[in-house]
C-alpha cells in the first residue's frame, strides 16, 4: 500500500521497513520474496484477483488478497491452507471484521480452484500476454514491435527472475587468480569468507572479474568486505569502462558517476596511479562514490557536485584523456533488478530522456582532449536513448569518430541490459 502511495523507489522502502523490524533471517528473505514478488506479478496478480473477489475491494483490503494470491500461485514453498490463514489474520488486524470474512473466502475459492485459475491465467499468454507476464502494453508492444513475440516474451521471462548476486574483485587489494585455474577453483575462492571462515559458494562469469554468488546475505558480514576485496556489481555495468580502457597515469573525467561503481573500477584499471574527476548533480550521492572508494582502497579521486550541462564553470576548459558520461536513462535494461520500475515509467519519459542525454553527450564532449576518448553509457534498452543519441551526436559533431558500440541483451547475454559507444576526438 505504501508504495502505491509514495514516489520513493520500492528498494529505498523496502530498506527502510526492514531497517526497523525486528525479523529473523529467514522472515526478512520472505519479506522481500513477497514484496518483489507482487510487484514483478502485478498484472498477473490483478487478474487472479478479479477471478475470485465477488466485488472490488477498498485498496488496503486488494493489497492483503494479492499478497495471498502470490504465495498460492508463485510460492510452492508454503502450503496454500498456511497462506490462507496467515493472509486472513492480516485482513483481522488491517481491515474490518466482514472484510476479513471476504478475504477468507475468496483465498478459499482461489485454493480450491487452483488449478482452473492458473490454466486462466496461462490462457493469457495467447491473448494478452502483457498481463500474463506482468508488464505495461504500451511497453510489451514497443518491444514486440522490435524484437518480435518470442524474445520479448523471454525478455519479461528474464524481468520476472529475481536477479542473482554478483561481486567484482577489486585488484587493489586482492591478488586474482585467472584462466583454468581459476574454474578449478569456483566453489570457495579464498577472498569471500563468512563470519565463521567458510568460503561462501561462488561461480565464474564470462567476465574475469566477476562471479556470481550464492549466498548474498552474507557478503556485508564477511572480512572481505570491510577490507574492500570486492565490489557488488552486475557484469553489464562494467562493459561502459572496458569500452572506455582507461590506462594507469592518464586522466579521467567520470561523468553522473554516483554512486560509484564504475568511478572504483576505472581507478582498479589504471592501478591507482593517474587522476580520475568524479561528478554528479547530488552532493549527497558523491559521498556514496567518496565512501566506496574508501572501501575500495582508491586514492586517485576526487568527486565535484555539479550538473553535467554546467561543468564548465566548474572545470574552466580543462581536458581529459578519457570521459565517461554514464547518462541517466530509462533503465529498461535493468527491470530485473529494480521490480517497480516497469510501473512508474511513462512511454514519454523515453524522448524526454533523450534530450537531456544529448544534451550531457554534447557537454562531455567539451573535455575530451585531441585524439582523446569519450564514452556514452546507458543501462536502457530504447533506441531512442542509445543509437539515436549517438547518431545526432556524430551528425552535429563530426570531430568526433565513432569507433564502436557495445551492447548486452539479457535473454542472449544472460546479464543485464546495457549499451556503450565509444568516440574519438580528431
Amino acid at each position: 500500500m505504501h508504495w502505491r502511495r509514495s514516489r520513493s523507489p520500492a528498494d529505498d522502502l523496502l530498506d527502510d521497513r526492514l531497517e526497523h523490524a525486528r525479523l529473523a533471517a529467514a522472515d526478512r528473505a520472505l519479506a522481500t520474496e513477497l514484496f518483489y514478488g507482487c510487484l514483478r506479478n502485478k498484472l498477473a496478480l490483478e487478474f487472479l484477483l478479479s477471478q475470485v473477489a465477488t466485488r472490488k475491494p477498498r485498496p488496503v483490503v486488494a493489497a492483503i488478497l494479492v499478497l495471498g494470491l502470490y504465495q498460492i500461485f508463485f510460492l510452492e514453498r508454503i502450503p496454500a491452507h498456511a497462506a490462507v490463514h496467515e493472509t486472513v489474520e492480516l485482513a483481522k488486524r488491517r481491515a474490518s471484521a466482514a472484510e476479513a470474512r471476504f478475504v477468507n473466502a475468496a483465498l478459499r475459492r482461489a485454493s480450491s480452484e487452483r488449478d482452473d485459475l492458473a490454466a486462466k491465467l496461462h490462457a493469457t499468454r495467447e491473448r494478452e500476454p502483457w498481463v500474463y507476464y506482468s508488464h505495461p502494453l504500451w511497453l510489451f508492444r514497443r518491444w514486440e514491435s522490435r524484437w518480435g513475440n518470442k524474445a520479448v516474451m523471454a525478455l519479461c521471462e528474464w524481468n520476472n527472475t529475481p536477479p542473482p548476486v554478483y561481486v567484482r574483485v577489486n585488484t587493489l587489494r586482492v591478488q586474482q587468480p585467472v584462466g583454468a585455474g581459476l574454474l578449478r577453483m569456483s566453489r570457495g575462492l579464498g577472498f569471500i569468507r563468512d563470519r565463521a571462515g567458510s568460503p561462501l559458494e561462488i561461480t565464474p562469469t564470462n567476465h574475469e572479474h566477476c562471479f556470481r554468488v550464492s549466498e548474498p546475505a552474507a557478503l556485508v558480514d564477511s572480512p572481505a568486505w570491510g577490507n574492500g576485496e570486492f565490489y557488488i556489481q552486475d557484469p553489464s555495468t562494467l562493459l561502459a569502462v572496458d569500452v572506455l580502457d582507461p590506462k594507469p597515469g592518464e586522466s579521467v573525467l567520470d561523468m553522473c558517476a554516483a554512486p560509484g561503481g564504475k568511478t572504483v573500477y576505472i581507478a582498479q584499471k589504471m592501478k591507482n596511479r593517474g587522476r580520475i574527476i568524479a561528478t554528479d548533480s547530488s552532493n549527497v550521492r558523491l559521498g556514496l562514490v567518496v565512501e566506496n572508494c574508501r572501501r575500495l582502497g582508491v586514492e586517485i579521486v576526487a568527486t565535484l557536485p555539479c550538473e553535467g550541462t554546467r561543468l564548465d564553470g566548474c572545470l574552466r576548459g580543462e581536458q581529459f584523456d578519457r570521459v565517461l558520461l554514464d547518462a541517466p536513462c530509462s533503465n529498461t535494461g535493468v527491470l530485473r533488478r529494480r521490480a517497480d520500475l516497469r510501473w512508474r515509467i511513462a512511454q514519454d519519459e523515453i524522448s524526454r530522456l533523450a534530450a537531456i542525454q544529448l544534451r550531457l553527450l554534447e557537454a562531455a564532449g567539451r573535455f575530451a582532449k585531441a585524439g582523446g576518448v569519450l564514452v556514452y553509457s546507458t543501462c536502457s534498452l530504447e533506441p531512442e536513448e542509445n543509437e539515436r543519441v549517438v547518431e545526432q551526436f556524430c551528425k552535429t559533431y563530426p570531430q568526433f569518430t565513432l569507433e564502436t558500440t557495445r551492447s548486452t541483451f539479457p535473454p542472449r547475454d544472460r546479464v543485464d541490459g546495457s549499451f556503450a559507444a565509444r568516440f574519438r576526438y580528431c
